[in-house]
């Protein structure tokens, strides 16, 4: 029950966004939802005047469906042809007294009855508000249809009755086909009417954006809640209920976190009598976690495939997400410069001081009681059937902890990456970790479908948060799609070599600098193998045989081979390196001499053809990007413009 209570807690840390729309990126709404509502999507809106008359209606543009509209527990939860009407708006057949007149058909009971009855009893009680009593009075008069069908909304066929699906024998032009057919997703009776009241005199807010009808409501609905009970979540004896909410990740969801239907049968399998014995929660509890859940989903949630991958915090709802990068970058550090600089130095613990000072800057800021419980709450959630939810992933972690573990993770998993790109179309180099996003299709490829996608992102997460080791099936698919460039555009390759590289380092703990004092045979062989690609690529263009630069060297076409055979496969590689050896001399001696000192670092036994570790891409990495970046023109022989042009080459997307 801790998830409930902390997302309860949340609900009541943030009482004053309630009911306060906010806007997605994408320009859609949402909104912290008040208790006792919930959000439909309307297609017909109806305003009706203070003194309960009609007076327009129009379709509504799919922008402008979502509607927040107040809801009891069986209407919250109703499925097939059970009657329970929402209190105010509604579908078409609840809410039109004439519906069945103009042929609408029902099953068994008329819903308009059920619905007119509880509308009734709320605008008659001492929580009625004016705009509640116009809309009542209007409804009563049972003759919306009418109206409707006289605004051109609705359409009567030759029989005077209802046309619940457009034909086009209806049509009277070609072409012809009223809006509301479009904007409604199946037959006409299923159309939702929200409610609206107009006044020529002043400017009213609109009811479905009215805290004084979202009050009126709360208060009316308190008192006809049920009996009370222990709430599970809280410890106190409040109204409990046995209905949950839905729509949980979208207005459409119909999976529920909590529910019980095993009323006969199995019957809780002999452990209980009844549901509630089993988990009783009361009714402002579910609502109130229930509506944080949702409100955090739309405002920081990361959805894959119907996953939902979601972190926040009790005491402030931001905090940095561990499957994204991108809003760690956004905290000002990670950054560097699109353009190629030379770093001599910056090693692991450089990074682990410049991320630790802006996640503790950071951390204090989202400190905002002195006596508010400073935890950061990480939930995974999915659907195996269109009814059922389930808790995936839950961690509660004390917000010092949390950071730490998230600095630990962006200094262990670091290295330069050269594949995001800014605003302008620019790519930006940065130091940190991949998005576990990003790993997944290094590990896969980028058309790996999305379950296998969110599958990795799920087992990434005690990784990042308990500190266990990375798989080590998904640094073997990662190693082996990086020694394989030519079956990769250049961009998409340095793309997964940089990731790979990040995954590998965080079990050996290198810098991106080159360690020339290393003597592992696997990140002495990868160095070798930079070396060639350089010397290769650098006589190539000056015999003016790759001036558009997507002739693939030796080395990186013959990569994945010589992950598996080095000896072997580097007396190829040499071979295909002498001619262009001998035809420029003094100028490639400088690649010459220093394949000479890499080579003989390597001890006679061991350069043989055993199988190299994923260490050899780290080598390579290190040994290539001190090479492009070198700028000292007498030991390259190359000029500056070439060794830059190179680079640029290897870093387009």
């Amino acid at each position: 029950m801790s998830w409930l209570l902390n997302l309860y807690e949340t609900y009541e840390s943030n009482l004053d966004r309630v009911g306060v729309p906010e806007k997605k990126h994408d320009g859609r709404e949402y909104t912290l939802l008040p208790i006792s509502h919930t959000t439909q999507n309307a297609q017909i809106e109806v305003e009706i005047t203070e003194q309960g008359d009609f007076h327009s209606a129009k379709v509504l543009d799919k922008d402008d469906f979502s509607t927040l509209i107040p809801c009891t527990e069986k209407s919250a939860s109703r499925a097939g042809s059970v009657v329970a009407p929402y209190p105010l708006h509604d579908k078409l057949s609840y809410v039109a007294g004439d519906f069945v007149a103009y042929g609408g058909k029902i099953k068994k009971e008329e819903p308009f009855a059920a619905y007119i009855q509880q509308l009734e009893g709320w605008a008659n009680s001492k929580y009625a508000t004016p705009k509640l009593k116009s809309i009542y009075l209007y409804l009563s008069k049972r003759r919306l249809i009418k109206d409707l069908v006289d605004e051109s909304i609705l359409h009567l066929d030759e029989d005077q009755k209802l046309i619940s699906k457009w034909d086009k024998k209806y049509e009277r032009s070609p072409g012809e086909k009223p809006r509301i057919f479009t904007a409604v997703p199946g037959e006409l009776e299923s159309a939702f009417i929200r409610f609206n009241v107009y006044s020529p005199d002043k400017a009213l807010t609109k009811v479905w954006q009215d805290t004084e009808l979202y009050d009126s409501f709360i208060g009316y609905y308190s008192q006809l809640l049920g009996e009370e009970d222990i709430c599970y979540v809280t410890g106190k004896q409040l109204p409990s209920t046995d209905k949950h909410a839905n729509k949980i990740r979208n207005s459409g969801d119909k999976a529920k976190l909590i529910s019980a239907n095993d009323t006969s049968g199995f019957t809780f399998r002999g452990r209980f009598a009844h549901s509630h014995e089993a988990a009783s929660i009361s009714y402002e509890v579910s609502q109130k976690a229930h509506n944080a859940l949702k409100w955090l989903i739309h405002r920081q949630g990361k959805i894959m495939d119907n996953r939902v991958f979601l972190v926040w915090g009790n005491d402030a709802t931001n905090v940095p997400r561990l499957t994204d990068n991108d809003n760690i970058f956004a905290m000002g550090f990670g950054i560097e410069s699109s353009r190629p600089t030379a770093i001599k130095s910056h090693t692991n613990e450089e990074l682990a001081f410049d991320l630790a000072k802006a996640l503790t800057g950071y951390r204090n800021k989202l400190t905002v009681k002195a006596d508010s419980k400073a935890n950061v709450n990480i939930l995974v959630l999915d659907s195996a059937t269109t009814g059922r939810m389930a808790v995936l992933y839950y961690r509660n972690l004390d917000k010092k902890l949390y950071f730490d573990r998230l600095i630990d993770w962006h200094t262990k998993c670091a290295w330069l990456h050269r594949y995001q790109k800014d605003e302008q179309g620019e790519l930006l180099q940065f130091w940190g970790a991949p998005a576990t996003k990003d790993i997944a299709f290094a590990a896969y490829g980028p058309k790996a479908n999305d379950k296998l996608v969110k599958g990795l992102m799920e087992r990434m997460l005690p990784c990042i948060v308990d500190n266990r080791t990375i798989p080590q099936d998904i640094v073997r698919s990662a190693t082996h799609r990086a020694s394989n460039p030519v079956a990769m555009d250049k961009w998409e390759w340095e793309k997964t070599l940089s990731i790979t590289c990040a995954l590998i380092n965080t079990r050996e703990g290198y810098n991106v600098g080159l360690d020339e004092e290393n003597t592992d045979r696997s990140y002495l062989f990868g160095r070798l193998l930079a070396i060639a690609d350089v010397l290769e690529r650098n006589a190539l263009e000056r015999s003016g045989q790759d001036k558009e630069k997507k002739r693939s060297t030796n080395a990186i076409r013959y990569m994945s081979v010589f992950s598996q055979h080095p000896e072997r496969t580097w007396r190829t590689i040499q071979n295909a390196l002498q001619p262009h050896q001998a035809k420029y001399g003094q100028s490639l001696n400088y690649y010459s001499i220093m394949i000479d000192e890499v080579a003989s670092k390597i001890p006679f036994d061991q350069f043989n053809n055993e199988p190299l570790t994923g260490k050899y891409l780290l080598g390579f990495y290190s040994q290539r990007y001190k090479l492009y970046h070198n700028t000292d023109k007498k030991k390259h022989g190359a000029s500056a413009a070439e060794t830059n042009d190179s680079q640029d080459d290897n870093t387009s997307a």
